[in-house]
């Protein structure tokens, strides 16, 4: 004599039975549009291990800059095990501008936070990676790890929108890359796991590369006013990039500040910087 099924499975329970459809039923689509991407990574095993850990949490995409270990190299595929398929589509770049240029968001991780780069829009991963995933719905995101033995440098902090920084122990707070990335690769995927039953709507949000090219424009703009001048200039860019870039402008709104920059520089070409 067979059991009875249970409620959910029963006639009448439909609405149940949608309510209880495991995540692995929704589509993984928007997960995989965040790209892992390592900056000058000189160990073989770390790049390996890193394309084992993505292919544990549903991510595909390796984007490695100015890579001074192979990839390919036995110890890393050793390290990958099933994930020696993203070795191989991993794609090499010269530089982190080029990494990012269709990313609407940008998190690093590091070790190093406060200073005048470093204080703004950091966080823990369980309080940043949500965020991500927000973001994933307007396009293309990116995790950012730094070099092994230095991190990230300042340059390279500025051109990210969030940092995390992992609260490891203050009598030893350097942790191994690929530690690292499995980290924020776990809390990514529990992020997405408690909203993939419900995404949250999100605006159209400019890529990287759209920013990049107006904070060029804008801080010509301002140089030209010389609000940036002197000792202070680096830092002032560095907080208003980050003021604007935390506010996930959209296209049409990159276009005003474009604008803008134009209005400023035609004055200050007019009447001179302090008229």
């Amino acid at each position: 004599r067979s059991l009875p099924r249970p409620l959910d499975q029963r006639r009448g329970f439909g609405d149940s039975r949608a309510r209880k459809r495991p995540v692995s039923e929704f589509d993984h689509g928007l997960l995989h549009r965040c790209r892992v991407v390592l900056v000058r990574p000189q160990v073989a095993g770390n790049i390996g291990a890193t394309a084992r850990v993505m292919r544990n949490m549903g991510l595909s995409e390796l984007v490695l800059v100015a890579p001074q270990a192979d990839p390919l190299a036995a110890e890393a595929r050793q390290r990958s095990t099933h994930g020696e398929g993203i070795l191989r589509t991993a794609r090499i770049v010269a530089d982190l501008e080029a990494a990012l240029a269709e990313c609407v968001f940008v998190a690093a991780t590091a070790a190093r936070v406060g200073g005048l780069m470093r204080r703004q829009s950091v966080g823990p991963p369980d309080r940043v990676l949500p965020r991500l995933i927000e973001a994933l719905a307007a396009g293309p995101a990116a995790l950012v790890f730094g070099p092994e033995p230095t991190g990230l440098t300042d340059t390279e902090v500025t051109r990210c929108h969030y940092l995390i920084h992992i609260p490891t122990d203050p009598s030893y707070p350097a942790l191994n890359l690929a530690h690292a990335v499995a980290i924020c690769l776990y809390e990514l995927r529990r992020a997405w796991l408690g909203q993939a039953r419900d995404p949250k709507p999100i605006a159209e949000i400019a890529p990287f590369a759209d920013l990049d090219r107006m904070f060029t424009h804008l801080r010509a703009a301002l140089e030209d006013i010389h609000f940036l001048y002197g000792p202070k200039a680096e830092s002032l860019m560095h907080a208003l990039r980050h003021l604007i870039s935390r506010a996930g402008p959209s296209p049409m709104e990159v276009d005003l500040l474009h604008g803008l920059a134009r209005q400023i520089r035609w004055y200050a070409a007019q009447y001179g910087p302090d008229p």
